[in-house]
């Protein structure tokens, strides 16, 4: 009887230590609080031991792609941006998530932010909060955001005076300036292939496309003298924050900063450029959970992030950090917050920015053909595209 205990105990020890689930997380405060909180719940309704890890953000991605295969990484992260999907799901270290979820499950989750966890036709993770640019205003000089070009232009050439301004932005940044690009044609950086996945041999910044996007960027300087020389994202931001500025293309990392200035803010999608073909829509970045496709706890760890991914539990995230959720029930809680409000009407125009790794061949000579071309009045915005063109087809090799 004595033996026959000690056996059970021991299988039962044995049991625990294998239900054990490592988190890996660069939260902190009371996110980081959140995510604790959450595995102690998790603890309690399922008997599994859940261990929370800080990594260093810039620190999870190489350490995971290393050490997953050698069973020394986490069983899940929490979270990565979805532009990291690409490299770690080609590393084989991330988990396909397809056969663990409902379409029930997925329903609640906004459809962009689904595509932004797929790669190669299969979902890698549970995308949980989104975050994007958008057109912020101070509402002390705009009552109700512009809905047109010509209302947004009248505006914001009237505010211009004095020691006021009536729009800046970073002006030289691509990933600020992606919506004018969609806005003339352009539905992603690469078009997709038969299958559904980005093709970077098939570039869409190039052409009409480009060269359309790049002179209206080029016409907020010299033709619509709304952002001189000089302007970049810390000029931009702080004159919001000194409310010298009425609007801005900002994004939601900005806002506490606007708040603690006491700036009386409102969120709307930038209007449609002259001349496009669609409205504008940002570059959207999402962050969700991944799990280790090495993990030897895979069904606890994939019932954890389930776990944290569902509406309610977004909510209290959201409420922790302030940190915009994908889950639409959660949006529909939050609906009275501004912040979520606003941001909500922009995501759905939103496009995923490309979780392929040939994306970061693309940053460097992006940001050179659009800074060569608000230069000057005269630059040859023609030369300039097909130069970028080239430039990012022979660092991707195609």
């Amino acid at each position: 009887m004595k033996k026959w205990l000690t056996a059970t105990l021991l299988g039962l020890g044995l049991a625990l230590a294998q239900g054990k689930v490592t988190v890996w997380t660069h939260f902190g405060g009371p996110e980081l609080e959140w995510l604790k909180a959450q595995a102690k719940a998790y603890e309690k309704t399922s008997g599994v031991r859940v261990e929370v890890v800080e990594v260093p953000f810039g620190d999870i991605k190489q350490k995971f792609i290393l050490g997953a295969p050698q069973g020394q990484a986490a069983d899940l992260i929490v979270s990565i941006p979805h532009d990291w999907l690409g490299e770690m799901a080609q590393a084989g270290v991330l988990e396909p998530m397809d056969k663990y979820v409902t379409q029930a499950y997925l329903a609640d989750l906004q459809g962009v932010a689904i595509e932004a966890f797929t790669f190669g036709g299969k979902l890698f993770g549970l995308p949980a909060f989104a975050e994007s640019v958008a057109l912020i205003y101070n509402k002390k000089y705009v009552k109700e955001p512009p809905k047109t070009w010509d209302e947004f232009l009248r505006l914001a050439q009237s505010l211009t005076k004095g020691n006021t301004f009536g729009f800046l932005y970073n002006i030289g940044d691509p990933y600020f300036n992606f919506g004018f690009f969609k806005a003339f044609g352009a539905e992603n950086v690469f078009a997709k292939d038969a299958k559904g996945n980005l093709d970077p041999s098939k570039l869409l910044l190039g052409g009409e496309v480009g060269e359309k996007a790049l002179q209206f960027i080029k016409d907020l300087r010299y033709r619509y003298n709304l952002v001189p020389e000089g302007v970049d994202y810390g000029v931009a931001d702080g004159a919001f924050k000194d409310g010298a500025l009425a609007m801005i293309i900002n994004g939601p990392w900005a806002l506490g900063d606007y708040k603690k200035a006491k700036i009386d803010f409102g969120i709307a999608p930038f209007p449609t450029p002259p001349g496009a073909k669609a409205p504008w829509g940002p570059f959207l970045g999402v962050q969700g959970v991944v799990v280790n496709a090495y993990s030897k706890n895979k069904t606890a760890a994939v019932n954890f992030a389930k776990t944290l991914v569902t509406g309610k539990n977004l909510v209290s995230f959201n409420q922790a950090g302030g940190r915009i959720p994908v889950s639409k029930s959660a949006v529909k809680t939050l609906e009275k917050d501004p912040v979520v409000a606003g941001f909500a009407q922009v995501f759905p125009l939103g496009t995923p920015m490309p979780n392929i790794p040939e994306m970061g061949k693309v940053w460097g000579p992006w940001g050179n053909a659009i800074n060569l071309a608000i230069q000057k009045p005269d630059s040859n915005v023609k030369k300039i595209v097909e130069d970028m063109v080239a430039e990012i087809k022979k660092a991707i090799g195609r």
